[in-house]
Formats: structure tokens, sequence, C-alpha cells
């Protein structure tokens, strides 16, 4: 049985998503919040833009969305439920907190639905070459039957656990993320005082313990102070607040959560919260 799948937010991250399930031949309709967004990629992908999201839930089997808040996903499965298939499968890409993810499966499921949480890690060039990483928490029976919408544009799919794993897991991928990023950034910041050769050190750097993503993908571009968007750093700031409150929980240490809170709120107080996170050199070279 073909799948009908739909996808709801359509930024940086869902259209190319959207666009790898058109490819695979999943994808059947669009929605966004500004439907002049999802009429324009469904006439260039050949899909349905319904103008509510009833007529999306009643049509589809699927319904994947990467929005921006828990607000957000709560307010779209509140519009999705009362129209769904029984047995259809809300998969959700966004980043929110486990809580919300375990609400919005309480009210799918008593509609007979299913809720899969899927946050990804890859960033926009992940999403566009069909390579991200998605955690997933949920019913292994239900993840199993979303699997082909998931791989149309993953590298890899993990099932972590029951509702709330997945966003339990981007939590701590977060922490990571904003860790490197301070490391990173503060290193080349006195790579550069000193005068070093960007051209000698960022492959040196790159070929030995300190090499990772960050660095490899964002170390030339941000020595040469281009912050285009890679992963908005005011995106990132939003995921660390609510990481906060998840540590805070958990009882664990919340030093890097706390300097790159502080961090970033400067960068956006400065008018950068549009800026790839790799901004975050400009804090930290001397002044």
């Amino acid at each position: 049985m073909t799948i009908k799948a739909a996808f709801i937010g359509l930024g940086a991250m869902g259209a190319p998503m959207a666009g790898h399930l058109k490819a695979r031949g999943l994808l059947h309709a669009v929605a966004n919040r500004t439907h002049a967004k999802a009429e324009a990629l469904a006439r260039q992908l050949g899909v349905h833009a319904p103008a509510t999201l009833d007529e999306l839930a009643a049509s589809c089997d699927i319904v994947a969305l990467c929005v921006t808040a828990d607000a957000d996903v709560l307010a779209t499965v509140e519009a999705l439920a009362p129209h769904l298939k029984s047995g259809a499968i809300v998969i959700d890409h966004s980043t929110v907190a486990p809580d919300t993810a375990k609400q919005a499966a309480a009210r799918l499921a008593a509609v007979g639905a299913h809720f899969l949480d899927a946050p990804v890690s890859g960033g926009v060039e992940g999403a566009k070459n069909g390579k991200l990483s998605v955690m997933v928490g949920g019913d292994a029976a239900v993840l199993e039957r979303a699997r082909p919408v998931l791989e149309a544009y993953a590298l890899r799919v993990t099932h972590l656990g029951a509702v709330g794993s997945g966003q339990a897991t981007k939590a701590v991928n977060q922490v990571l993320v904003a860790g490197i990023a301070q490391a990173v950034c503060e290193g080349l910041a006195l790579g550069e005082a000193l005068g070093l050769d960007p051209e000698r050190l960022l492959p040196t750097l790159g070929a030995g313990a300190a090499g990772n993503w960050f660095l490899e993908k964002r170390g030339a571009t941000m020595l040469r102070d281009e912050f285009s968007v890679g992963f908005k750093l005011g995106l990132l700031h939003k995921d660390l607040a609510i990481v906060n409150g998840i540590a805070q929980t958990a009882g664990t240490d919340r030093a890097v959560i706390e300097k790159s809170l502080a961090d970033y709120a400067e960068l956006m107080r400065q008018g950068y919260a549009d800026e790839d996170i790799s901004a975050l050199l400009r804090l930290k070279r001397k002044p």
C-alpha cells in the first residue's frame, strides 16, 4: 500500500525534507503557517496544499511536522487530531520538551492515532542532502510503519525508546553542539590572535584529536567572517532554554548550557539572531 504523507512546516529544514519525500513518491500534501509558501512549494513539487489542516489530516496516512516551538506542536496536533484516519501517524521533527511529546502522544492516542517524537540533527546541509540523523521515541511497530518516510531524508534512524526519548536524546545532542561550538570558536579566536595561518591551522587541527564536524564545516567560513545560516543561533538559544530545564530537573551540571545561553543571548541582543551559531566567534575575539 502506497503511503500518502504530508509535511507541515516548510522552513530551511522542512522544505528540502518534503522534497525528498516527493522524490520517493510519498508526498501527497504540504502545509505552512504562511499558506502562500505552501502553495508555492506545492506547485513546484506537484502536490496538494490544502487550505486547512482538516483536509490534510483526512487525506494522509502519515503527517510529519517541523515547527518552531512547543506551543506550535501542540496546536498542530490539536488541529489534526479530530480529522486523522484511524491508525494515522504523526511524526514530529521539531525540538521541544519530552513532556510536550508525551502530551501530543496522549492527545492522538485518544483518537486512535499514533505519535513519534523524532527530532533531527545534521543541520540544513543534512536536510538538503538527505543525511539527517533522526532520534525516535515511540512504539517500535509504529516506527517500522513510518520508516519509509524517515529514510527519505535520513542517513540514520535510531529508535531510542518510548515517546519522549527522542527529545531527551536531542537535549543531549544540543549540549554537545553548544559545547563544541564554544571550544572551536574560542580556540580559533586564539589562533587568529596568535597570527596562525588558517590554511595550515585548520587541516592540522582536523587531522588530530581536535577534529570534529563543526571545525570541518564552519572553521574556514567563520575565520572569513561568513556566518550565513547553517543553524540559526536564535534557534539554538531556544533549544538550550528547553535543555536547561531538563538538566535542572535531572540534577546534572549546566555550565556549558548556561554559558551558551548567555553568549547567544548577547549575540541576539546585538542583532545576530539569524546568523549561524559559528557567529559565537564574534564574542571570543579580543576586544
